[in-house]
């Protein structure tokens, strides 16, 4: 446990040091416990998610950076690799391929990038999936789009 507090810390400093180095994300540590972080990202340019801001959830081990952080999605969004109602992210660094070179930056990174270019084959949202997979990227980016404006976007007075 100590080594993961270690970790975390120098993941901590670095979050500190380097926040203009990556405008489309920001990670924030919980004051009264380092192994809760939440983090926004910004949607990719170019996708259904641009212009939202979504809110990312992760639960660190204490047996990391052995093991993956636990990650989701707080915001809603409609994705074949993310699950409606309970935000789980289906990513293989985050079960089976992990390796403990990944930082919790780079993990939003990749989510970011899963953003970009989603995996139907693997959903864990089928309807979002099935719609890629019968060739309806209308259809899917409609969607998409319409759930980053609800629920990722600042309300305009």
């Amino acid at each position: 446990m100590q080594t993961s507090r270690a970790r975390l810390f120098k993941e901590y400093k670095e979050v500190q040091r380097e926040k203009s180095a990556d405008p489309d994300i920001q990670l924030i540590c919980d004051d009264s416990n380092i192994f809760k972080w939440t983090a926004l990202v910004k949607g990719p340019s170019e996708t259904p998610y641009e212009g939202g801001v979504f809110q990312l959830a992760f639960a660190i081990p204490e047996q990391y950076p052995l093991l993956p952080p636990q990650v989701r999605f707080l915001t809603k969004i409609f994705h074949p690799n993310v699950h409606f109602k309970t935000g789980e992210i289906c990513l293989d660094i985050l079960k089976n391929a992990w390796s403990p070179a990944w930082t919790l930056q780079s993990v939003c990174r990749a989510i970011i990038a899963l953003m970009a270019h989603p995996e139907p084959d693997s959903p864990l949202n089928c309807d979002s999936g099935n719609l890629l997979r019968s060739g309806d990227a209308r259809g899917y980016q409609s969607m998409a789009r319409m759930y980053t404006r609800l629920a990722a976007m600042p309300k305009k007075n």
